[in-house]
């Protein structure tokens, strides 16, 4: 089972979280609320969610995942399990949090995979802790995510009206049109908070690593939608692969933004092929 209902074998528990964060500024790296999956002795793999989406949109990959690595999931701000950020925060601020979180659980490094925003914020980590990163999968991903105003004017709207008119229009963002299984990730965005959201675009806004990708040393993978309309190959992946040294690029046929929900199948194989060279896991 791929969609968003599926379960990973070994779960290890519901989400976990230090003290109430509700209201909680981000911008002092805070802690996210989070969840463990697979054998607790295998090497740590975290996942990072995409803007408007839970730690749930890679639960296509779990299965796989959690034959052969620990892992570990988070959620954004303001979204999934996550409360509304206290004030506003930056991507830098996002990884900061994912070290605190490191620090908290005693995993000194960990692979780190993420989607869109979630892979903006492994940019980050492995930039200002590349000691914790033993190994990257940048997905649908960009080091600048285009023109700050549009982020800026997102924002408003969402602050403005809700998260309603986002969620309308993320089906034809997120996935290709012959697409059938777009209605649960549809529906983390609705449940999405709108500070939480609207502070996300903003951080978004702010993000701009092209001038730094040199300083990746982790072993990288960039992953690419072939018909992703808001981090194209072109001008982003290619961007990120061009900068990053040795960085592999694995364009998927067929896909759009949310390219591991939409082609779970090569996404998955790609991911677990690159771990395996960088990041061995066990019972494999």
């Amino acid at each position: 089972m791929t969609g968003p209902d599926a379960t990973g074998p070994d779960a290890t528990g519901p989400d976990t979280a230090g003290p109430d964060t509700a209201g909680e500024s981000v911008a002092g790296g805070r802690v996210p609320r989070h969840r463990w999956d697979g054998p607790a002795d295998a090497p740590v793999v975290v996942l990072g969610p995409s803007l408007g989406t839970s730690m749930d949109l890679w639960l296509p990959q779990l299965p796989a995942l959690t034959r052969a690595w620990r892992v570990l999931r988070y959620d954004l701000p303001g979204h999934g399990s996550e409360p509304p950020p206290g004030g506003p925060f930056t991507v830098e601020d996002l990884a900061d949090g994912i070290v605190r979180l490191l620090d908290d659980l005693g995993v000194d490094r960990v692979a780190y995979a993420g989607v869109s925003l979630g892979g903006a914020v492994g940019t980050t980590l492995a930039l200002r802790a590349p000691e914790r990163v033993a190994g990257l999968v940048l997905c649908c991903t960009s080091p600048r995510f285009g023109d700050p105003g549009a982020w800026r004017e997102r924002a408003a709207l969402v602050r403005r009206e809700g998260v309603g008119p986002v969620a309308d229009t993320a089906a034809g963002r997120w996935f290709t049109p012959s697409f059938t299984g777009a209605d649960p990730y549809v529906a983390m965005l609705r449940a999405t908070d709108p500070e939480g959201y609207a502070a996300c675009c903003d951080a978004l806004a702010g993000f701009d690593a092209t001038g730094r990708l040199g300083g990746i040393t982790a072993p990288t993978l960039v992953i690419a939608g072939e018909r992703d309309k808001p981090t194209p190959p072109d001008g982003h992946a290619r961007v990120l692969a061009a900068g990053i040294p040795d960085a592999r690029l694995t364009v998927v046929g067929g896909a759009a933004h949310l390219a591991n929900a939409e082609r779970p199948g090569p996404v998955t194989d790609a991911i677990t092929a690159h771990l395996d060279r960088t990041w061995k896991g066990t019972g494999r």
